[in-house]
């Protein structure tokens, strides 16, 4: 074979690689970001809320607005005032959502103002956002009372309907706030009953043992102010649900997580053995999960 031939043999199997790869399911999309979980909560839990990026100098360093939902569910915005938006809900997507957002981003990032892109099940075999992010600019949250971060400040000037799609969406968020106690924690309020949530990033076998400990002594309540109700799964990692007595705000969450943040952190910490009532407990807390996606 020649050498010809021989380079364009490699080549067919290197784009049959490149094509499995893409297509492969990635159990942990966001894995290795440092702000995996709360980028998670955006996409899964939060209703409206915003969080800025950068990507690095190879992509062009441009500052982008990570979005739990953008109009139409978009999956990326370049928006009239030039602002860059990344849309984490939507309503489908590949096996790979890194991939997803990341071919979205690139695509309207150097486009005119005004440009979107949709969600797509075959983003193709291109780079993650574990390539293209900065992971030493801080990944600061703002929750939204409203989508209103979907218009720029000169909203005067927007499309009727888009006016009329966001007034339509602002009736359905449930306040939600995030919490400053432990990370990619969020209060939220849904159906005039408290709970929060709290996406972990370590291992589901670590959190499940961890929170089984807790269990087992009494311990699993949050600081003593909410009932454990289960977990979600999402995106490969777990997010503990608790719920509280009615009315509880968010100020008088904050003491109570930051003990139980290291009660639970210690107990995730242990390496010895679980206990015949651990194991017990651990069935238990196994048993009360929902898997989103």
């Amino acid at each position: 074979m020649g050498k010809k031939s021989k380079k364009s043999r490699e080549d067919i199997i290197a784009k049959r690689l490149a094509k499995a790869q893409a297509a492969a399911f990635v159990q942990r999309p966001f894995e290795g970001l440092p702000f995996e979980a709360d980028l998670i909560c955006l996409r899964e839990l939060v209703p409206a809320a915003t969080a800025s990026a950068k990507l690095t100098e190879e992509y062009g360093g441009t500052e982008i607005t990570f979005a739990s939902l953008l109009p139409a569910a978009w999956q990326a915005l370049h928006r009239a005032d030039g602002e860059i938006m990344a849309g984490l809900q939507v309503p489908f997507s590949s096996p790979d959502a890194s991939r997803d957002v990341t071919a979205a981003i690139l695509k309207v990032k150097d486009a005119e103002p005004g440009t979107y892109a949709e969600a797509d099940t075959n983003p193709g075999d291109g780079p993650r956002l574990q390539d293209i992010l900065d992971t030493s600019v801080p990944f600061k949250v703002t929750v939204a009372e409203s989508f209103d971060y979907w218009l720029p400040e000169d909203a005067d000037q927007q499309d009727e309907d888009l006016k009329a799609g966001l007034e339509q969406a602002n009736e359905n968020i449930s306040p939600t706030e995030k919490l400053v106690s432990a990370e990619a924690a969020y209060w939220t309020e849904m159906g005039g009953r408290i709970y929060v949530r709290w996406a972990q990033s370590e291992s589901e076998d670590a959190v499940m043992n961890g929170l089984a400990r807790l269990h087992a002594r009494g311990d699993n309540t949050l600081g003593g102010i909410g009932k454990y109700l289960g977990c979600f799964r999402a995106q490969g990692i777990v997010i503990p649900v608790w719920e509280l007595p009615d009315n509880t705000q968010p100020d008088e969450v904050e003491g109570s997580l930051g003990e139980f943040r290291t009660q639970l952190d210690e107990a995730m910490a242990s390496t010895e053995p679980l206990s015949f009532e651990e194991r017990r407990a651990k069935a238990g807390v196994v048993s009360r999960q929902l898997t989103i996606r």
